[in-house]
């Protein structure tokens, strides 16, 4: 795998549910080199700090592989950055990946912490009808990364995967238990168990004292 694509977002207002809006998510693509710190890309405008970004969530990944299969399915070709992912990596499909997985990316090391959950921006982003049921069905999310190790990177960078090695969540498994109203108390440990993102991990932690209360 290589590194097809890095991009970064420009600060940009649309409409959303008949009400303006300021988002990140219009990604243009830049050659590089760029720099990536423990918070992703520093030039990288963050439209929803509350929902996007941070040490957790530095960046972004989507899969040239899974583009091709939007391609398909949507009837029309798509650059990279247009689901507003960071980095675009060939032959990718993030559906392979678990909780965990580390991606070594030139000198960058990255590991994922949980899946793209579609939202309202999103859809306003694709203009496309029923979007977020169709991006949910599809179960092509993409993922999030914290930064384990910063550097440079550029285009055509090589990308190789390290498999975690601890208890396994898929990265599907965590993206269909998002949308689990009564997860059991296995369930939400196997989760807190795995390296997942700050935000999802509060959220989970509520949920397992509601068990109790």
């Amino acid at each position: 795998m290589r590194l097809i694509s890095i991009n970064i977002g420009e600060k940009r207002t649309q409409t959303t549910n008949d009400k303006d809006e300021i988002t990140g998510i219009y990604k243009c693509p830049v050659q590089g080199p760029v720099q990536i710190s423990k918070l992703g890309i520093a030039e990288d405008f963050i439209g929803s700090p509350k929902h996007h970004g941070g040490p957790d969530q530095a960046l972004y990944i989507y899969g040239e592989a899974d583009y091709r299969w939007w391609e398909k399915e949507l009837g029309t070709s798509l650059k990279a950055g247009t689901f507003g992912e960071n980095l675009t990596i060939s032959e990718l499909e993030s559906d392979k990946f678990n909780i965990g997985d580390i991606l070594h990316v030139g000198e960058v090391t990255l590991q994922v912490t949980a899946p793209r959950i579609p939202c309202g921006t999103f859809a306003s982003r694709m203009g496309v009808e029923q979007w977020v049921k169709k991006f949910r069905a599809a179960e092509r999310p993409g993922f999030y990364c914290r930064v384990l190790r910063e550097g440079t990177l550029s285009t055509n960078e090589a990308v190789s995967v390290e498999r975690y090695t601890g208890e396994i969540l898929s990265l599907i498994q965590m993206y269909r238990d998002y949308y689990e109203k009564n997860k059991s108390e296995e369930t939400i440990r196997l989760h807190l168990n795995a390296p997942i993102a700050d935000r999802a991990r509060v959220k989970l932690e509520k949920e397992l004292s509601e068990l109790y209360s």
